[in-house]
């Protein structure tokens, strides 16, 4: 792997699936022995902009099960591009601490973090990607599935960062995604024209849609996060209007194959991009999804401390 973990285009297909099975190999030593103290006497610092309930319990929690240590830095600590530079707060981590992970809202404040850092930085979240979640889904639909090979996702909703990191990764693996968005919120151009260079080495199958019956029609999986992210809340109530024939619904799912799974990033809002009887039906994974972020997670910090 490369120092860094910014986006999913970072790693390769082989590099994605040894991180899958690195997730698995680990959860099985853990749940035997506790601790894996692979990173041992290292540290790790959370840099978080936005709140957050997954990231930071399972990034804390896989460095210690590393046998690392962790801190966590909130928006009031450090001001990141504020009250101090992001390149001088890189390059002041580098000297303490051996690994960065950063949730923050624009996008190039990972990018000036990794330039100028001479230790790993792990994209926890920002506004162009959320690597680290799609990795965790792929683990869920290999839990469910057995492989990748031959998937098909269905996207509705935003084309988001959660959406990208999914373009992004179906056009490295190689399995098929449908995107259904309303007009004017489509992915970004330069993400779904990376897309298609990586998508015509894999063989894999993006296709872009307006109408999320056609997108679920044949999908093994079923995948929405919320029409308005942080940072968007001036736009929720006119979002809602817009996005209500993507939501989530039992007619929805109708329109998809009886075995087809659910996918969601959680936090979720209830009622809108999701109802209640589908997130805690039958067909829903998410909190296998939730779970996984763990074990994905300490594959990542493995790899990338080991390599420290």
């Amino acid at each position: 792997m490369k120092k860094d973990l910014t986006s999913i285009a970072d790693l390769s297909k082989q590099e994605i699936l040894d991180l899958l099975h690195e997730a698995g190999a680990l959860k099985a030593e853990i749940s035997r022995q506790g601790v894996v103290p692979l990173a041992r006497g290292k540290m790790g610092v959370l840099i978080f902009e936005k709140p957050s309930l997954r990231t930071r319990v399972t990034f804390e929690r896989a460095l210690h099960q590393l046998g690392a240590t962790s801190t966590y830095l909130s928006p009031s600590d450090v001001g990141l591009g504020v009250r101090e530079s992001v390149p001088d707060v890189a390059r002041n981590l580098s000297r303490w601490v051996n690994c960065i992970i950063a949730r923050v809202f624009e996008h190039e404040k990972i990018t000036q973090l990794a330039e100028n850092a001479t230790i790993p930085v792990i994209n926890a979240l920002s506004d162009l990607e959320h690597p680290c979640q799609i990795l965790a889904d792929l683990l869920t639909i290999v839990d469910h599935r057995g492989s990748l090979e031959g998937v098909t996702v269905a996207w509705t909703g935003d084309g988001n960062n959660v959406c990208h990191s999914l373009m992004l990764a179906a056009a490295t693996v190689g399995f098929n995604l449908n995107v259904a968005t309303p007009k004017g919120f489509e992915p970004a151009p330069a993400i779904t024209e990376q897309t298609r260079k990586l998508s015509e080495k894999s063989g894999a199958k993006i296709r872009l849609t307006y109408d999320p019956c056609e997108a679920v029609a044949e999908a093994d999986f079923i995948y929405t996060d919320v029409w308005a992210s942080m940072g968007q809340e001036n736009e929720a109530e006119q979002r809602r209007q817009i996005f209500r024939p993507y939501q989530v619904n039992r007619q929805l799912l109708s329109r998809a194959k009886p075995e087809t799974k659910v996918l969601h990033c959680l936090p979720a809002h209830r009622g809108e991009e999701i109802t209640d009887e589908v997130l805690d039906g039958p067909q829903s994974v998410v909190l296998d999804q939730a779970e996984n972020r763990l074990h994905i997670q300490r594959a990542i910090l493995a790899r990338l401390l080991r390599n420290g």
